[in-house]
């Protein structure tokens, strides 16, 4: 069984920065690919309830959210956050670590180590 659960991207360094990080540590982790196997409402529902960070966060604010049309003011609150996610989910903030009841947004990168090792 996994140590840790991280939501990857592999084209992000950040996200690549995260899984290398946890490798370099003997540190067993799931590497769930979220664009391949995209989290449903109840796994974000979840993942929420672990989330040290704020619930908004969880929510890139690239030109693709803006392209789609939304703003701050469309990810206010855990259910737009989860509704948002359902229907975008190249909008996930990434990496995103799961260890236990725990989870963060790997942002900065030092938080990663941290975290791991926690």
């Amino acid at each position: 069984m996994s140590d840790v659960t991280i939501l990857h991207n592999r084209n992000c360094s950040t996200s690549r920065f995260a899984t290398e990080t946890a490798a370099s540590a003997g540190v067993a982790a799931d590497v769930v690919e979220y664009l391949k196997k995209p989290l449903d409402a109840a796994a974000l529902a979840d993942l929420l309830d672990k989330l040290e960070d704020p619930a908004t966060d969880l929510v890139r604010r690239d030109a693709f959210f803006t392209q789609v049309g939304l703003t701050d003011a469309d990810v206010q609150t855990r259910e737009q956050v989860i509704a948002v996610l359902v229907q975008h989910p190249r909008l996930l903030q990434r990496p995103v670590l799961v260890k236990g009841d725990r989870a963060i947004i790997g942002r900065p990168k030092d938080r990663v180590a941290d975290f791991l090792d926690s």
